[in-house]
Order: structure tokens, then sequence, then C-alpha cells
């Protein structure tokens, strides 16, 4: 059946693409499954949300990228997590009372740019 009866039914070269994809990872059947319908759902997800912005931007109302930033959050920076890792290290010293002091370690990870 070549027929779409949902509008965000992904194409099938696109769904064909997933199951390669799976299968190049050496999935057994099951997997591929849910490889493929992990990323139908992404896929799907995606299109709504984009034409729900787009919807948004047509009738002017402003909030579009919000609702963008809000639910497609962009990861953590590398400083960022860094900071948080150095955090963690200076916890787990002082708990086994290995405590030093990493201030310019910190230092140097807060002049770099945020990215």
């Amino acid at each position: 059946m070549t027929e779409q009866l949902h509008p965000i039914t992904p194409p099938p070269k696109l769904v064909g693409e997933w199951s390669t994809e799976a299968g190049k990872l050496n999935l057994r059947t099951p997997s591929n499954l849910v490889h493929v319908a992990n990323r139908a759902a992404q896929w799907g997800a995606d299109t709504e949300l984009e034409a729900c912005c787009e919807l948004l931007k047509q009738k002017g109302v402003p909030a579009w990228s919000l609702l963008r930033a809000a639910r497609r959050p962009k990861p953590p920076s590398l400083k960022r997590v860094a900071l948080l890792r150095l955090d963690t290290l200076n916890a787990d010293l002082g708990l086994e009372d290995k405590g030093m002091d990493l201030s310019q370690i910190r230092r140097a990870l807060e002049a770099l740019p945020d990215d």
C-alpha cells in the first residue's frame, strides 16, 4: 500500500533508510522494528513541531521560537558538562578525604566561551 493515510506518515523511502540503518547495526528483527519505530516517532514529532511553529509564525505569534526551544532543548555545552563533572569529582574527593584545590581548573573552564 503506497497511499498515506495520515499526514505525518513517513515516506516509504525514509522508512527504507531507517530499516537499512537498523540492518547495518546488526540488529535482529525485533530490534529492527524498535529502531524503525523510534526513528519514525522522532520524525513524526519533529514534523508536527515544525508544522506548529510554522503556523504560529504565519499567524504572527512571536512565541513560536519559545515552543521550539522548550520542545527541542539544546544539549548542555561541553563547558557546562565539564563544570558539572568537576563538581562531582570535587565532591567525591571530599567524601574520601582526598580533597584538593580545583579552583584553577574551575576558573579555566569558566573562562571558556559558552558555545
